[in-house]
């Protein structure tokens, strides 16, 4: 009960009192409640009330509270805390003792006194008596024991006068037994198993007061954690993503740590650890995440921990691979550093190449020797490639391959033996001469192949170029490169020049000639091979020529025989091995013809005229399908496929007209089959279209039957006639890719092939009914 409803039950017993005290005509004092002793427990509130019981209140004076040492009892301050005994007014004649919190310390009697009328005193005592009810000083509402353990269920009880204690579980008395053992601070349970699990009951009661009170109590089985073995050893790849897994139980189920020299991985970077499952991860692996890791389990039960260790595989690094120079036939030795773990294997290979250079002597060249060696203290690989009598074909880029089980690297960038040799000038021996014309100058480039580079000179009749003060002759650059520019003022020049290159290693000269040129030869041969009324086709055959002074062209000069003066002759030039066509003739007419060779020198000498008709104008030439054949096999039918299952696009290159322009093409397409290689056509399925001869020579056939094979006739329309027919056999695609119309018709290449064969067969039927009914009319 608070202090507020304390204080409201005595102001309501108080005014009961005051009535009846009204009634009685001797002046004297109550304390309410009206109970000599008052027996309250400690650490309750309590409150007594004084109120006088006289006829004349207004007489009383010096109402106030006493303890049992005659001190007075003060009211509480305004404004400051509640003292633990203090007094409060509730009207002038009720004076209110209140004790905030009871204790042993102040039992004993309180007086109320006062003066009545000045003449008279009033007092009344009232004894306070305390005592202790039943408290649950250490009785935790849940307890933990730990499996195969000795456990005292804790339950400490104070009370005055003393409780005695009994214990129940899941509302069953225990007695004491060799199991369970009733102490005065709780019940111990010996070799506690989880079948001990439930809700213990200590009651507590006290005789003399008729208290009863009880604790219920959870008592939880724990059990300590243990953990499964882990490997001895586990293995990591830097770089990488790792993880590896402990698993613990125990009740409640444990947590989980991984510690590494003292050091909780899971604050670590790159690191995670899972507590309730145990696994720890690394994101990417370090070479120094290597070492021993303990997991440890925790509950409330107890720990428990497992070691392993964790080996990381360091990836190959190369971090030395030097660049070497040698001389031709000296001895090479390249060298390539890599640092790993496990020490990794090292080896090299020819840039460009996929074969690596093996342990020991190369069995297809004994002058290279690949040398590897390991020192496991730094974790240093390397490998030493030797090569004896090096040549210049073991110049260029070796590439360091460097491997152990976490992978491989290579050398980044190469390395390169760099092989020194004499010049020399083997890429300039199959060049042809210099030839210069008119007084141009030449240019006589000589470029030695050397390393390191050449110095070159000019000599020209074993004297040095270069002091000869000849103005005609210019040197420019003098290696590895050196050009001789020459300015032949005099046929002397033309002549043979000596280019000369030195290095350190050596001395190669090489002969360079200066020739002059000239205007190539008439032309050996021009043989008509095509004629038509508008064209004529030739076959050249050229005239010989010097190395190095090639034919670049053709150049037909043509007339109308009846004209007699070439300067209005036309000219044609071809470039050679292109169609020697002349355009444009005048059918049935005579032209005369001439033809010469171009070369740098210029335009050689007509070769003898040649005299050539042109037939008179007739119906075109045939034109020519352009169409890839995709199927064909030797001895059959060439066949063009069609993408798509009802079209077709056909092209083809316009035919010379033969003096009459083109004004049309006819194209005509039959559906039919192919049996033993033999075209077998229906036809009465025929298609004919006429297509206008515009610029494009292309026309795209539609509304054609899916996978059926179809024979395409092409011919050629001028204002005499048609030209001879062209064929293509085509099929088209089964399904797939349509523009097909919903009421189209579909023969396949099967269907047709029946319907000829049906065909057939019913022409042969009624030439039999026909003898038969010969024979019968003549009988």
């Amino acid at each position: 009960m608070s202090l507020n409803q304390f204080i409201f039950l005595f102001i309501t017993i108080n005014l009961f009192s005051t009535f009846e005290c009204q009634m009685s005509k001797e002046p004297r004092l109550e304390i309410l409640p009206n109970q000599a002793v008052q027996r309250r427990p400690v650490n309750k509130p309590l409150v007594l009330t004084c109120s006088p019981n006289v006829e004349q209140k207004e007489l009383i004076t010096d109402l106030k509270w006493k303890d049992s040492y005659n001190n007075t009892i003060n009211p509480k301050q305004y404004g400051s805390q509640p003292p633990i005994i203090y007094t409060e007014s509730l009207n002038i004649n009720q004076l209110m003792l209140v004790i905030t919190s009871l204790s042993e310390s102040l039992a004993g009697y309180f007086y109320c006194s006062a003066s009545y009328a000045n003449s008279e005193y009033l007092e009344e005592k009232v004894k306070i008596e305390t005592f202790v009810g039943i408290t649950f000083r250490d009785a935790p509402d849940y307890q933990n024991p730990i499996l195969n353990s000795d456990y005292v269920v804790k339950c400490m009880v104070t009370a005055s006068p003393p409780a005695s204690i009994d214990w129940m579980r899941n509302g069953d008395a225990i007695k004491s037994s060799e199991k369970f053992i009733i102490k005065h601070d709780g019940l111990l349970i010996t070799n506690v198993q989880e079948s001990d699990d439930g809700i213990y009951t200590c009651r507590a009661a006290v005789i003399q007061t008729g208290e009863l009170a009880e604790r219920a109590i959870r008592l939880d089985v724990q059990i300590k954690p243990t953990v499964e073995p882990l490997e001895y050893r586990y293995e990591a790849i830097e770089g990488e993503e790792f993880s590896v897994k402990c698993l613990a139980t125990g009740k409640p189920p444990p947590l989980i740590q991984w510690i590494k020299d003292q050091k909780d991985m899971s604050l670590a970077d790159r690191f995670s650890v899972v507590p309730h499952n145990g696994q720890m991860s690394i994101s990417r692996v370090d070479e120094f995440d290597r070492g021993v890791y303990k997991c440890i389990a925790k509950n409330n039960a107890g720990i428990a921990e497992e070691e392993t260790r964790i080996d990381v595989v360091v990836k190959p690094k190369i971090f030395q691979l030097i660049n070497i120079t040698v001389p031709v036939h000296g001895e090479s030795t390249l060298v390539c550093k890599s640092r790993g773990w496990p020490v990794p294997i090292v080896t090299f290979r020819r840039y460009g190449s996929m074969d690596e250079f093996r342990q020991g002597s190369q069995g297809d060249d004994g002058r290279i020797t690949l040398e590897q060696t390991v020192d496991n203290e730094i974790w240093e690989g390397t490998g030493t490639l030797f090569i004896s009598d090096t040549q210049r074909s073991d110049d260029g880029l070796y590439q360091c391959v460097a491997r152990n089980k976490g992978g491989e690297t290579f050398g980044l960038p190469h390395g390169h033996i760099a092989v020194e040799y004499p010049p020399n000038f083997d890429h300039m021996k199959d060049l042809p001469p210099v030839f210069s014309w008119e007084e141009r100058e030449a240019n006589l480039s000589c470029m030695a192949m050397a390393f390191p580079n050449a110095t070159i000179e000019w000599r020209w009749n074993e004297r040095l170029i270069r002091e000869m003060q000849d103005k005609f002759l210019r040197i420019v650059e003098d290696g590895p490169r050196s050009d001789l520019m020459v300015t032949p003022a005099s046929r002397t020049y033309y002549s043979n020049f000596k280019c000369i290159a030195v290095n350190k290693l050596g001395r190669e000269e090489h002969i360079m000639e200066l020739r002059e040129g000239r205007l190539p030869p008439p032309v050996a041969q021009a043989k008509p091979i095509d004629v038509t009324a508008t064209t004529i086709t030739f076959e050249i055959i050229g005239p010989a020529y010097e190395p190095g002074l090639p034919i670049k062209s053709y150049t037909a000069q043509y007339k109308e025989e009846r004209s007699l003066d070439w300067s209005h002759a036309l000219n044609r030039t071809w470039t050679p091995d292109t169609p020697y066509v002349v355009e444009n003739l005048r059918p049935q007419t005579m032209y005369t013809l001439r033809f010469a060779a171009r070369n740098d020198v210029g335009l050689g000498q007509w070769s003898a005229i040649r005299v050539q008709g042109t037939p008179s104008r007739s119906v075109p030439q045939s034109p020519k399908i352009l169409n890839q054949f995709t199927h064909q096999e030797e001895g059959e039918i060439p066949i063009a496929s069609s993408v798509y299952s009802d079209k077709f696009e056909m092209t083809w290159s316009r035919p010379p007209d033969n003096g009459e322009p083109i004004d049309f093409y006819t194209i005509k397409y039959c559906p039919g089959s192919k049996i033993n290689n033999v075209w077998n056509e229906i036809g009465n399925m025929c298609n004919e279209i006429n297509y206008i001869a515009y610029t494009f020579s292309n026309q795209v056939l539609k509304d054609l039957t899916p996978d059926t094979y179809y024979q395409i006739e092409l011919r050629a329309h001028n204002a005499i006639g048609f030209s001879l027919p062209t064929h293509i056999y085509m099929r088209t695609a089964n399904g797939g890719k349509s523009e097909k119309s919903p009421n189209q018709y579909h023969y396949s290449s099967f269907s047709v092939t029946s319907f000829a064969l049906l065909t057939t067969s019913l022409s042969q039927t009624c030439l039999i009914l026909c003898s038969l009914c010969s024979l019968i009319n003549i009988q």
